[in-house]
């Protein structure tokens, strides 16, 4: 008699939530936990024995999968290693099985009902009491399938969700490798519910602002649930009345709206579009992202058949000549990547990427400390909702598709890269569609891309190394000027010499940005990873070897990493043509090929000295020390003692104003003492890139020494610091003083 009585008190409180709830759209979510277990044939369990929370990936199951301990390894160190094959397998492939009962009202058996997976990798079918409801091999787009034919109104339903393996994705699903990834983790990783509407559903909705026409243009995407004709002279299409208001996000004060109508196709897509004025407007930029909501209504004879809203914010991001202009002003992009693919195969990774408090840190507190405006979102995309945060707190993205090895077909292409346009056009976040890594696709390129600049003409398209020559229309590059790099060369080789710290230094691959006729983004450089217990990763045992010997600390492989980031850093940054620098990789698989800047449990994002120092290496005004350094680079030659040391030091402003200071060049010697000094004014013009030269009288005592450049600029009172270390006369050994950044807490 219990459970009965369970179900009945159930069924009174949907009855009153539904009673109360918006109209006409009835959302039922159904996050959360759901019964979990796994097989090795296409054939559900017997039983079910684990939990499992929604979203997220099979590791978060309890009890913990099978074979849980092959898909997280933790190792003290990195065995030298590049790339890995997808197909060698070290585990058991299995069919993924999701359970959960659902009670629906009865209420609501006179609409339409949708269940909609916004993210599920790979290859989900649905099944709701018993029935096949479909399948898809979108990972990274929203899986909808109507529900109506299997559904029990006023019952409990089962809703049974299989997710294959990655090994099982078909050769046409738009899903590409990544060879510095072991494990690709399947699950619902993304929101999942029921909706239920009138015959005529918004299916999708883009909102696409020009700030410079003044207007808002609503492409919307309309589903009729209406049977399609079955006898000669039935009705094919019905006319759809639509209805737009625009509203600011947070004090719900309408500002705009607009009507129109259109014909729409039975069980069918129709797309129609609807332009709105708003010739007064608050602008969306990352140091004030206002954001406004936009609520479309289809409507017919009886009513308000479906209601949907998106938040979008008034801005323009566009090209022209070599650099990007938002909102008409030129603007420099400044940030890091984010691997979240890679991240899910971290140990530690856990629930946090469903963690909204531990994802707003990540996206908005760290990034504004650390002067940052943009984030490439690499090789994989990410949840709904941190886009959503992104609009909020101020962020620019570069937003990749996983394409970076092998593919898919190109009709299957065309579909999921048009869906995903439609899913998540409408953030103000998502500035650049970025569709390849580090390849090339000629019908991406040259066929796919300017078909999908008509759906959405307002945002940039990249197409990883689709240059000029390769593609029609190259909107944009992304340069990866990776220096230094010690992996595959012999122990102690000295080719490809690279002068750290030396601004002027100019190899072909700047040669080539220098040439190039369209904003240069480099979003990728560095090639000194180490995992979060300061050891060097997959990537980077050679390199650490060749600067550090084969024995470094932990403590000497972070001072090393931190210093070397922030003169790259300085170097891109010094480049007057390039249009943005963002250094990678801001997180990652602690125990991967790459790496981050955090330590210990990432669930803390505790910064290591790396990310300290990028409050300088990327403060929006700067003064950066030209001069090669003398500790690490080990064709350096000692200075005279008491010799005068002729540099240059460069200006950096990436704002549209001129900027008043002063810098303080100072020596410091292995104990932190200041053993010279100057001071003296600086004006930095806007967008400066220029330099000038000074100079400063050298210790005449042999050793070790830091040189500091420190600005200052009119009403502040932190410096933004540059460093060199130095090498004066001979002695055995040299010490330096190990200076720390001021920490991000």
């Amino acid at each position: 008699m219990l459970r009965p009585l369970i179900i009945h008190i159930l069924a009174i409180v949907l009855n009153l939530q539904f009673a109360g709830a918006q109209e006409p759209r009835t959302v039922i979510n159904l996050n959360g936990t759901w019964e979990f277990d796994q097989t090795t044939k296409a054939f559900p369990p017997d039983k079910f024995t684990r939990k499992i929370p929604v979203p997220g990936l099979i590791h978060l199951a309890e009890p913990r999968i099978e074979e849980y301990d092959k898909f997280f390894k933790r190792q003290d160190k990195a065995e030298a290693v590049e790339q890995f094959n997808l197909y060698n397998l070290d585990y058991t492939p299995r069919y993924s099985w999701y359970r959960k009962m659902v009670f629906i009202p009865k209420e609501l058996e006179t609409k339409e009902g949708m269940i909609t997976i916004k993210k599920s990798q790979y290859v989900t079918q649905v099944y709701i009491n018993g029935m096949d409801i479909g399948t898809s091999m979108a990972c990274y787009t929203p899986i909808e399938f109507p529900v109506n034919k299997a559904i029990k109104f006023g019952e409990e339903n089962e809703v049974l969700i299989r997710v294959g393996d990655r090994t099982w994705l078909p050769a046409e699903a738009a899903g590409g490798t990544d060879k510095e990834k072991e494990h690709y983790l399947p699950g619902i990783w993304d929101d999942v519910f029921l909706s239920f509407t009138g015959d005529f559903r918004i299916n999708r909705l883009l909102i696409l602002p020009s700030a410079e026409s003044k207007k808002v243009t609503i492409k919307i995407q309309v589903r009729s649930l209406i049977p399609a004709q079955i006898f000669y002279g039935d009705p094919m299409n019905d006319s759809v009345a639509i209805e737009v208001s625009v509203a600011e996000k947070i004090s719900g004060k309408k500002v705009a709206s607009g009507q129109g109508k259109f014909s729409a196709k039975r069980d069918n897509l129709t797309e129609t579009l609807l332009d709105i004025s708003l010739p007064e407007y608050t602008s969306w930029t990352p140091e004030t992202p206002f954001l406004y909501s936009a609520t479309a209504r289809i409507i017919k004879e009886k009513g308000v058949s479906d209601e949907l809203s998106h938040q979008f914010g008034m801005r323009d991001f566009t090209a022209k000549g070599k650099f990007y202009y938002l909102n008409g002003e030129k603007y420099i992009l400044r940030g890091t990547n984010i691997t979240l693919q890679r991240f899910f195969e971290d140990p530690d990774c856990g629930n946090l990427v469903w963690d909204k408090e531990w994802v707003r840190k990540l996206l908005s507190d760290y990034p504004k400390k650390l002067n940052w405006n943009a984030m490439r979102i690499c090789v994989g995309v990410v949840p709904d909702f941190w886009y959503d945060i992104a609009d909020e707190c101020g962020l620019l993205f570069q937003n990749e598709w996983l394409y970076w090895q092998n593919h898919g077909w190109d009709d299957q292409i065309r579909k999921e890269y048009t869906d995903w346009v439609w899913s998540d056009g409408s953030h103000p976040s998502i500035a650049i569609w970025d569709a390849i890594n580090e390849n090339t696709d000629n019908f991406i390129g040259n066929t796919l891309i300017p078909d999908l600049k008509k759906l959405d003409p307002t945002r940039i398209w990249d197409a990883g190394y689709m240059r000029e020559g390769l593609m029609k229309t190259d909107e944009m590059d992304e340069p990866h000027p990776y220096m230094g790099r010690m992996s595959g060369k012999e122990d102690g080789s000295e080719k490809d010499f690279y002068p750290l710290g030396n601004l002027d230094y100019k190899p072909q691959a700047l040669q080539m940005i220098r040439e190039a006729g369209v904003p240069q983004l480099v979003n990728e450089y560095g090639w000194r990873w180490l995992w979060r217990n300061g050891m060097p990763s997959k990537l980077t045992v050679n390199d650490f070897k060749y600067y550090l010997g084969s024995n470094s600390t932990p403590e000497q492989n972070r001072e090393f990493q931190a210093y070397d980031m922030q003169l790259e850093t300085e170097w891109l940054r010094s480049e007057p043509d390039v249009a943005g620098v963002l250094v990678f990789c801001y997180l990652a698989n602690n125990y991967g090929y790459t790496g981050d800047w955090f330590m210990d449990n990432i669930r803390d994002l505790k910064p290591i000295s790396t990310l300290n120092w990028f409050r300088h290496a990327f403060a929006p005004t700067a003064v950066f020390i030209n001069l090669t350094d003398e500790r690490y680079v080990k064709q350096s030659v000692p200075h005279q003692q008491g010799e005068v040391l002729a540099l240059k030091l460069n200006k950096i402003n990436d704002l549209n104003k001129n900027i008043n200071g002063k810098v303080n060049l100072k020596i410091l010697d292995v104990t932190g003492k200041t053993v010279s000094k100057k001071s003296m004014p600086v004006t930095l013009s806007a967008f400066d890139r220029s330099s000038f030269s000074v100079d400063i009288g050298l210790p005449k005592i042999p050793g070790g020494y830091l040189l500091l450049a420190e600005f200052l600029e009119e009403g502040n009172v932190s410096p933004v610091i540059s460093r060199r270390y130095i090498k004066v006369g001979e002695v055995p050994v040299y010490k330096f003083f190990e200076m720390g950044a001021i920490s991000l807490k």
